[in-house]
């Protein structure tokens, strides 16, 4: 039912629904003229008989039809909140209208009850996971501190950093689902972010020797610092992951397009429509059993709340190239 219900549109409805009724009534006054003509009715007292019947009828549809338009009107004004309340749902109209609106409130209850389930289940895994990864986070300085005199591009320190990306994405994944939201849009340097991600990922261009070309990003976009500095670190991440020798070039293109691209394994043709699923790995992730099929699911989300946009071009053996659109849909600054 939509919620432009016209008159037109209701009046059909209502017909179809009286068409038993109407021709059962045309065969009363078949049955009402016959017995008339039989018993020798003069023909204008049978023609003004039916005529008063007719008319009588017509008033007595008028108004059974008003008062169907106001309930189907009802109805539709109730779908605006019915999701929440019964309230505004009208009386029963009809014999049959109770027995459905008992049948709407007992969907309604379970539904309401299921739905308060759910909520508790995923507010209590969403607490649970926040406080894991702030205890995990204390094992982990402790384990800084004991490898403090190693260089940060030691295989320990290199296997730690990761450890701490993984739990930073768990933690993301955590927020990201939650009802609270805490983005703050505004204008942004561009080149601060690249930077930002670049240095915390130093020990391990370094650990792999590959190269860095940071071409000219010095930019103003408008979005938000820490999520986006996030999207910037995982498609590192990923590059950095399946990237073997050669390096990476971070530039952007005119008005406001980030491009980040790697010299390594590429990915199959067929796995880039697919490659931001939830879970989803690919052939190469599948392979080298690298991947968790979270990271750029993550992107593609944050990037979308963001009103940004994202797209991947590869080629198997030649590497990928990742376009983050930061001017497609902006968003109001703050």
């Amino acid at each position: 039912m939509k919620d432009n219900m016209t008159l037109k549109k209701c009046m059909i409805i209502y017909l179809r629904g009286k068409v038993r009724l109407f021709l059962l009534l045309c065969v009363f006054v078949l049955i009402f003229a016959l017995v008339l003509f039989l018993y020798d009715v003069p023909p204008d007292a049978v023609a003004y008989a039916s005529l008063l019947c007719a008319v009588i009828g017509a008033i007595c549809l008028a108004f059974d039809f008003s008062g169907f338009y106001r309930h189907i009107s009802a109805l539709t004004r109730a779908r605006a909140d019915i999701a929440t309340t019964l309230a505004s749902l009208p009386p029963a109209r009809g014999a049959s209208d109770p027995a459905y609106e008992d049948l709407i409130k007992t969907l309604y209850t379970a539904l309401s009850d299921m739905y308060m389930e759910t909520t508790a289940a995923r507010n209590y895994m969403q607490d649970y996971y926040a406080m894991w990864v702030h205890q995990i986070k204390v094992p982990i300085s402790a384990m800084h501190m004991l490898l403090q005199d190693q260089s940060k591009s030691s295989p320990l320190n290199i296997q730690l950093f990761s450890i701490e990306q993984y739990v930073e994405m768990a933690l993301s994944y955590v927020r990201l689902g939650s009802d609270h939201t805490d983005y703050v849009i505004r204008e942004y340097r561009l080149d601060d972010m690249v930077k930002q991600a670049v240095r915390k990922y130093a020990p391990l261009f370094i650990s792999k020797k590959l190269s860095l070309n940071i071409e000219d990003t010095d930019i103003t976009v408008n979005t938000d610092e820490k999520w986006m500095c996030f999207v910037i670190e995982q498609i590192l991440s990923n590059s950095l992951k399946y990237t073997k020798e050669g390096g990476i070039t971070i530039s952007y293109r005119r008005p406001a397009t980030l491009v980040i691209r790697d010299s390594g394994i590429g990915i199959a043709p067929e796995d880039i429509p697919r490659i931001t699923e939830k879970g989803f790995t690919g052939y190469n992730g599948r392979a080298g059993r690298k991947s968790t099929g979270i990271g750029l699911y993550l992107c593609s989300e944050i990037l979308s709340r963001l009103h940004h946009t994202m797209k991947i071009e590869s080629e198997v053996g030649v590497g990928t190239t990742v376009y983050i659109d930061m001017e497609t849909r902006r968003t109001a600054t703050e």
